[in-house]
């Protein structure tokens, strides 16, 4: 496995960063993670892009242009031999003192790891409970910022481990439902399509917003609107989408049974959908 560390590939034992960095001592930076499908990266311009806001949010300059890091993650799936594969691109504050002040350090670390892997969660249906753990607000730490600071999923996660199902779903501090861990939500009732909106506490998903185009191409009313509880209990279909998940069925919530532990059409419509188009958006690896 080579991997590519500020400016050169090195071997996986060789890829080593300092323990001043300030992505190790204190969450400070930024990341992506991206998949290629048959030899495209899919939504790579998308993802550069939400990378260099994520940076720009947090006043984190990169010493690349994103023509250079498309060639980045690019070259990273060439030296790997890759054609199918996740990607993980990492861009940290850099090396500085203990003390917090960012303006120590003066240039950011930059790495990118790719490697084959299936869907996260699988292609079957998963069990999910709602924690106790609520999602940061707004005005505390934006989720839209996807920073290396996940204690926040982190903590959610151990709850779903304890409670031995598959995923946790956080709530926000009013008590709206508004993502997954790792992922975004969706909730069918009636043939609407639901998913929370924007401004709330979630994480803008590239996944989300291809299967929401999806969904309308398919005639699908898509609303984005606030979930509660009881609009997750009493969905006729729901399912979860990201990059790592790909497109998930959740068969059950807090041990309320959704659509009898089976796929419904819409998820599986779009799930074909999704299918079809992956290697069709993006950028090919030449």
């Amino acid at each position: 496995m080579k991997i590519y560390l500020n400016g050169k590939f090195v071997s996986k034992e060789e890829a080593k960063i300092s323990v001043f960095d300030h992505g190790l001592l204190y969450g400070d930076g930024v990341f992506e993670g991206i998949r290629a499908y048959d030899g495209v990266v899919f939504m790579l311009k998308e993802h550069i892009d939400r990378l260099y806001d994520s940076a720009k949010s947090i006043c984190l300059d990169i010493p690349l242009t994103k023509e250079e890091m498309i060639d980045v993650v690019i070259n990273t799936l060439k030296e790997n031999n890759l054609k199918d594969a996740y990607i993980r691109l990492v861009v940290t504050r850099g090396v500085g003192d203990l003390g917090l002040d960012p303006r120590k350090c003066k240039e950011p670390t930059i790495f990118c790891i790719a490697v084959p892997m299936e869907p996260l969660l699988g292609e079957d249906g998963i069990r999910a409970i709602t924690v106790s753990v609520r999602r940061l607000p707004v005005d505390v730490l934006n989720p839209a910022v996807k920073s290396l600071n996940y204690l926040n999923s982190i903590l959610a996660k151990i709850q779903a481990n304890y409670a031995n199902v598959d995923e946790a779903f956080l709530l926000d501090d009013k008590g709206f439902v508004v993502e997954g861990t790792g992922d975004n939500i969706f909730v069918v009732k009636n043939g609407v399509l639901k998913t929370p909106p924007e401004y709330q506490s979630i994480l803008k998903g590239i996944t989300r917003d291809v299967v929401i185009e999806l969904a309308k191409e398919e005639g699908i009313e898509v609303r984005e609107v606030p979930l509660t509880l009881h609009d997750l209990y009493t969905a006729d279909e729901l399912f979860i989408t990201g990059t790592a998940a790909e497109i998930v069925p959740v068969f059950e919530v807090d041990g309320r049974v959704i659509n009898n532990k089976k796929v419904g059409e819409i998820t599986k419509k779009l799930r074909e959908k999704f299918k079809e188009i992956r290697t069709k958006r993006g950028i090919k690896i030449q």
